[in-house]
């Protein structure tokens, strides 16, 4: 018996100590690409994770794990981060084939950066805990990707490949396309069959699942595939835990879409048949790029959330990705505070008060739709306060954030459109809701609070021009302009005038 016990021990040890793709490689199918914000997939992975570079001076960070095979040192990426915003330039790749992630070049489709490329991600937009330890994912809004045009090892041609992915299952839109894996190398659609990589989301232009989405389904180019037939399959079902792992795997003739809770619980097959039935699948024609929150030819009208996904060789068996999925379950994913600074009590009323020297006594305000900031004082009328003034509400879109509903026009809020900051009524769609939720920080100059956009966590409140604007601390726009960001995105928060 103590024989017994001794085995069952050292075999729960082995388990835990086994990274993904020791697991992977134990099966026979070794990871060619491994990527993570958040923790090490190889046991013995001591390396760099990702790569930060914070606005105030361009200077980058490399982020390792905090101990060998463990999860990412948040900490150095806050101590580098602190006062200024930073974004996430490589995901390096832990797999020894040096098929890194970088910003996304302009494809078929171009990004909003610099020629046609892509943006680059926020390195706090995702903060979660593995084991109770902080980390970061990468939150990827619209006209955000990365990219490895050049990468080697990965599957070509008909060759079996596997892929799983730890998505944010409640991130999602309907856009075209959140993918990671296997894509066309010059960033451009070059047919049907020449892609193969998961899709997350619930746009329905081509297949779809069950009920009304999202749905793991596969990029396969010039569809999205949830099984054999080219529309709807209803094995594929509506999936939304809040920790995704969503696997795709494909051989000759044969390809599989799989996934689970990422925190708890087993994984579930949803698809193992035939290639779809539709000309240029069978045999594929993969080229071996990887992408990552884009489609083959660079289309980045999506959004989601990534954590952790490897590219196999060879095609993985359902039993050596159950080993896998456990280990996930093991890193014990878990949601963590969005909020920091002074803090904000939900069903409060509050004023905003600008700190640049410029301008400290005004606040943000409204006339109509039009948000600015006025000069406001307790000798101003009862209109003009409550113009001034704002009730807190937890986050339309995200409770862990809030919203700002405004005082004299009951049931609309403050939301971003085209980065503009506006006052419109609350319709109800997701859309709005994702608009109108931002997640507070400590101000970056120091100074009461920073309002970070939700649904693109490298913009923030800022008045410019008396104007109020959700800007980047350097962009495309005159109101991402450097100069005085810090003071014009920090706000002291007071009790509302009304």
């Amino acid at each position: 018996m103590k024989s017994l016990l001794a085995f069952v021990l050292l075999a729960t040890s082995s388990l835990v100590l086994a990274g993904p793709c020791d697991i992977y490689a134990s099966g026979g199918t070794p990871c060619v690409a491994a990527h993570s914000t958040t923790r090490a997939l190889f046991n013995s992975f001591n390396g760099s994770l990702y790569q930060v570079r914070r606005a105030s001076d361009s200077a980058t960070l490399n982020i390792a794990p905090l101990s060998t095979g463990g999860v990412a040192n948040a900490a150095a990426q806050d101590s580098f981060c602190a006062h200024t915003t930073c974004v996430i330039t490589t995901i390096f790749d832990q797999s020894g084939h040096n098929n890194h992630l970088t910003q996304a070049p302009s494809g078929g489709v171009k990004g909003p950066g610099a020629n046609g490329s892509d943006n680059l991600a926020s390195a706090t937009g995702a903060p979660v805990t593995l084991n109770g330890h902080k980390a970061y994912g990468v939150f990827i809004p619209p006209g955000t990707g990365y990219r490895n045009n050049a990468a080697t090892g990965t599957a070509k041609g008909d060759a079996a490949q596997g892929m799983y992915a730890v998505f944010d299952g409640t991130h999602f839109n309907g856009g075209c396309c959140f993918d990671y894996g296997n894509a066309e190398t010059n960033s451009h659609d070059t047919g049907a069959g020449h892609m193969e990589a998961i899709y997350f989301g619930n746009i329905n232009v081509w297949g779809t699942g069950s009920g009304s989405g999202p749905w793991i389904m596969a990029d396969m180019e010039n569809g999205l595939f949830s099984g054999v037939n080219v529309k709807q399959n209803t094995g594929d079902p509506t999936i939304t835990d809040r920790f995704l792992t969503a696997v795709v795997k494909g051989q000759p003739n044969n390809w599989a879409i799989r996934g689970g809770n990422a925190a708890s619980g087993s994984l579930s097959t949803f698809y193992n048949g035939p290639r779809p039935n539709a000309s240029g699948y069978n045999p594929m024609s993969k080229e071996g790029a990887i992408i990552l929150g884009i489609g083959g030819d660079n289309s980045n009208g999506a959004q989601g959330t990534f954590y952790e996904g490897v590219m196999t060789s060879g095609f993985p068996s359902d039993a050596t990705e159950n080993s896998v999925q456990a280990n996930i379950v093991a890193a014990k994913y878990a949601t963590t505070s969005m909020t920091s600074g002074p803090a904000m009590n939900v069903g409060s009323h509050v004023s905003l008060r600008a700190t640049t020297a410029c301008c400290t006594d005004r606040f943000i305000s409204h006339q109509g739709e039009t948000v600015n900031t006025q000069v406001v004082s307790s000798s101003n009328t009862t209109t003009v306060k409550q113009q001034a003034s704002w009730v807190v509400r937890a986050g339309l879109a995200n409770s862990a954030c809030f919203s700002f509903e405004s005082v004299d026009t009951a049931g609309s809020f403050l939301r971003q459109s085209n980065f503009q900051l506006m006052l419109n009524a609350n319709d109800n769609s997701k859309q709005f809701h994702e608009d109108a939720t931002f997640c507070t920080q400590a101000g970056l100059n120091g100074q009461g609070n920073s309002v970070q956009s939700w649904s693109h966590p490298t913009r923030f409140f800022r008045h410019f021009n008396n104007q109020l604007f959700v800007a980047s601390n350097s962009g495309v726009h005159d109101f991402d302009a450097t100069a005085l960001f810090n003071d014009d995105v920090s706000f002291v928060v007071s009790s509302g005038f009304a």
